[in-house]
């Protein structure tokens, strides 16, 4: 062992066979060490940082004791798996987290066979984890499975109905460790998390009912059988210690709390439980972001890890292109999140009716000052969309107009609901999917490509999309005038502020509902583009000002009501146009284009759909995908070059 080196114990640990070979009494140092290197790459990487660095023990424990390359392991979420990636023959390409080609930020199962899913949103492990263990018994199979669930994520609804369908089963075997640190993104809020709030500051029961069968087998002659017929009398003393215990009312053998963060404690715990028939929950105790400096004071408990900038290259001298950038895509500036944050204050400031709702999200939604400034109007519904949504349903029925802010990818976990509490009954909510399009290093788990699919359908909803920041204002503004639902989408990244559009120096055009805006004129063709994907248009048409192609540019604004007879108008003007947009091209806007022709046409025009194609994308930075699948500002200017035969060089 080089002594030399700073991890000189994880130098030795590649893969799990490593690990069991150290003693346990130097397990704690693995621990200190892992720490050190999530700390030391994340920092660098980016990515989710504080709920791995709180399960390093317990994911240490796990791979000492199971065989996970055999048995099954399932994170919710996924973010947690940092460590579990270091020990599982992927420490070598840890520092290529979250980028082209390099390894996942959450847990895969085409990455790794240690992984049991691609895993990233919250509250399904548990189900997961039952299915492996009903279709292993099925089969005669003989392994362990194994869900390591956040007490936020243990809030879900869905994670209630598995525990509900698992504790009333007599033959699976499933292990449920509940990794109870508090906090979400935020910190956890519920019933639950009191509960388990009291479960943390009380005695560990099961060591109560331990003491309790010892007393009684120290009586004299009958001690024995007394303790075999005295059970109900133990499960008292075991109630009156915590009383109406959640788990064991949902069919669960309970243990704990355990300390997570003590080797021993959990060694032991796995150890007492592994082997036990039936289903069984292991509440073990951990701090989100430990051996973060300064996690303590932050709200978010270091949550997560933006990259360090990267040094820029020496400039190499090339042959001059013809498709040249004018500009980056992404100006310096707010992003659309803080646009949609200054934008709630507004309203608010003028409504009294107006009330923000988030899932478990209220910094990364934008709404951390709201929530300060309007207390009494702002509510986290903990990782729960379902509930989010049917709340808000609630709320407009009273009366109050709620906007409720969950990402593009979170919002088709409340899709029912979206449709029985809100479309059907016809109430003014505002859906603000934040998020909307590729989001680059999360991946295909946050990907927020198919709102416009599955609202588009549903009768009475207003869609819109925003060019800029003042659009994105002046749309939720908007919104609370219509008198039934709506959705407006949005993305990732910096928004255009006011005069920031390039090309663009024209009049605003006051947004009308269904209404398109024509941003600047030309002969060879349009764009019509949604949402943010305006500005890859109008970078498209400058590009083309310098061939001599002069193309139209316009802003769709809305997808539903579409602006049938702007588009048919534009349409007979021009022999090709194009429909653009951050969204998958199946059922997208594109798709609601060709459906309004095939309705009225036929037109002058040839007409393409340039959007996200029908596959399931890497991880990636957002600019490398789009370069991947043929969606920049180049592409979309070859699509005129080609149709005027004018050479393209890259």
């Amino acid at each position: 062992m080089d002594q030399s080196s700073p991890t000189p114990l994880f130098d030795q640990v590649d893969n799990p066979a490593d690990l069991k070979r150290i003693p346990r009494e130097q397990l704690p140092q693995l621990c200190a060490e892992m720490r050190k290197v999530i700390l030391d790459t994340v920092s660098i990487t980016g990515g989710h940082l504080g709920s791995g660095m709180g399960v390093v023990e317990l994911t240490v424990a796990l791979h000492y004791l199971f065989d996970f390359r055999e048995d099954r392991l399932v994170w919710d979420v996924g973010h947690q798996c940092y460590p579990h990636k270091l020990l599982t023959e992927r420490k070598a390409r840890f520092h290529t987290l979250r980028q082209k080609g390099g390894l996942s930020g959450f847990s895969n199962k085409w990455e790794s066979p240690y992984d049991a899913y691609l895993m990233g949103h919250a509250g399904t492990a548990a189900s997961a984890a039952l299915g492996i263990a009903m279709g292993d018994r099925m089969q005669g199979k003989k392994r362990y499975s194994v869900a390591v669930v956040g007490d936020a994520a243990m809030g879900c609804g869905v994670a209630f109905e598995a525990l509900n369908h698992g504790g009333s089963l007599e033959k699976e075997r499933l292990l449920v460790i509940l990794n109870d640190n508090r906090w979400s993104i935020a910190k956890t809020v519920g019933a639950l998390s009191r509960h388990l709030n009291k479960l943390r500051s009380g005695a560990f029961y099961n060591r109560a009912k331990e003491a309790v069968h010892h007393l009684i087998q120290a009586i004299p002659v009958v001690g024995n059988r007394l303790d075999e017929t005295l059970g109900d009398a133990v499960d008292m003393v075991k109630n009156m210690v915590a009383p109406g215990h959640i788990f064991e009312a949902l069919g669960f053998r309970y243990f704990g709390p355990v300390d997570g963060h003590d080797m021993a404690q959990v060694l032991d715990a796995l150890e007492q439980v592994k082997d036990l028939e039936g289903v069984v929950l292991l509440h073990v105790r951990t701090e989100k972001g430990k051996g973060v400096p300064g996690s303590e004071d932050r709200y978010d408990r270091a949550h997560a890890a933006k990259p360090q900038p990267k040094k820029k290259a020496e400039k190499v001298p090339v042959e001059p292109c013809v498709l040249q950038p004018v500009v980056p895509v992404h100006k310096p500036g707010r992003s659309w999140t803080e646009w949609f944050g200054e934008g709630m204050h507004l309203l608010a400031e003028k409504d009294p009716r107006v009330l923000a709702i988030t899932a478990a999200m209220p910094d990364g939604t934008g709404l951390m000052e709201f929530r300060d400034k309007f207390p009494e109007r702002f509510i986290d519904a903990g990782i729960a969309e379902q509930h989010a949504v049917a709340l808000a349903s609630g709320l407009a029925t009273s009366g109050m107009r709620p906007v409720c802010a969950i990402y593009s990818t979170f919002l088709q976990r409340g899709y029912d609901q979206v449709f029985q509490e809100v479309i059907l009954q016809r109430l003014p909510v505002v859906f603000a999917m934040d998020r909307g399009g590729l989001v680059g290093e999360d991946g295909a788990t946050h990907n927020g490509l198919y709102d416009l699919s599955f609202l588009r359908c549903m009768p009475g909803i207003v869609l819109m999309s925003p060019k800029d920041g003042p659009e994105l204002h002046e749309m939720m503004q908007f919104a609370l005038t219509l008198p039934g639902p709506s959705g407006i989408r949005y993305a990732r990244g910096n928004a255009p502020g006011p005069h920031e559009l390039l090309g663009w120096h024209g009049k605003h055009q006051p947004l009308q509902l269904g209404r398109m805006e024509i941003l600047r004129q030309g002969n060879d063709g349009a764009v019509l583009a949604y949402g943010h994907m305006v500005q890859t248009a109008l970078e498209a048409a400058a590009l083309l000002d310098k061939k001599g192609i002069h193309i139209e540019v316009v802003n769709a604004r809305f997808c539903k009501p579409l602006d049938e007879q702007g588009v048919l108008a534009l349409c007979d003007r021009h022999d090709r146009v194009v429909t653009l947009e951050d969204h998958t091209r199946v059922g997208g806007f594109g798709s609601a284009v060709l459906e309004c022709l095939a309705a009225h046409g036929p037109v002058r025009a040839q007409v393409q759909v340039m959007g996200v194609p029908d596959e399931i994308l890497e991880h990636m930075s957002r600019a490398q995908v789009l370069e991947s699948i043929g969606l920049t500002a180049q592409h979309v200017a070859e699509r005129f070059l080609a149709e005027k035969n004018a050479p393209v060089v890259r």
